[in-house]
């Protein structure tokens, strides 16, 4: 991580009343796959990780049962519940939670991620997913800054300062490393994508 939890919850507190604002073609696309690929049934607990201001979690409520949003940045978390009580969602609670701490306990049938854990080493992303496997979900849904191909340098999507990409294939080792058959990869651009994983056992067959 290029930057301490604090601080990447400072930075993004200070951009959270604008960052719906300022959201990018390919963040909105990757935003759609998630939901799209996640399809929670009425009953199902799906569980949000660096939720920012709620666009994931609050599009599956509709969809879902209960949905749960972590997040290290109250000021986006704060977004997240005012965006909730204005739309009179009642079934989503957003908190504070670390990828590889999310906070949460009891089970949890679909997690989802979008364009977050690019903020974590090659090797916090495996202790990540490892955590989330660990709470035994049948899928995990990541739309992500991603790289299908070298980098440009010259035009990179990302913030090299701040943000530290993996290859889909790296990502696509950390999912089968961890349980998770890679059921779909989604390209949304040369460095954003979408990957998803099912979970083999007993709670897939559910």
């Amino acid at each position: 991580m290029k930057k301490t939890l604090e601080e990447h919850a400072a930075r993004f507190s200070d951009l959270a009343t604008e960052y719906d604002d300022n959201s990018s073609e390919e963040y909105l696309a990757c935003c759609d796959l998630v939901v799209e690929h996640a399809a929670p049934g009425p009953d199902d607990v799906v569980l949000d990780l660096g939720t920012g201001t709620g666009a994931i979690a609050l599009a599956l409520s509709a969809r879902a049962g209960r949905v749960v949003g972590r997040d290290i940045s109250e000021g986006m978390l704060d977004q997240a519940r005012e965006k909730a009580r204005e739309r009179g969602i009642e079934n989503v609670e957003f908190g504070y939670g670390e990828f590889r701490d999310p906070r949460f306990e009891g089970d949890v049938d679909v997690v989802t991620s979008n364009f977050a854990l690019h903020h974590l080493s090659d090797e916090e992303k495996r202790e990540a997913v490892e955590v989330i496997a660990g709470l035994g979900p049948r899928r995990l849904v990541l739309g992500d800054v991603m790289f299908f191909d070298e980098a440009d340098p010259d035009d990179p999507f990302y913030s090299p300062e701040v943000d530290d990409p993996a290859t889909v294939g790296t990502l696509a080792d950390i999912f089968t490393d961890s349980g998770f058959a890679l059921t779909a990869v989604e390209r949304v651009h040369d460095q954003v994508g979408v990957l998803v994983g099912e979970r083999a056992g007993e709670r897939a067959d559910e």
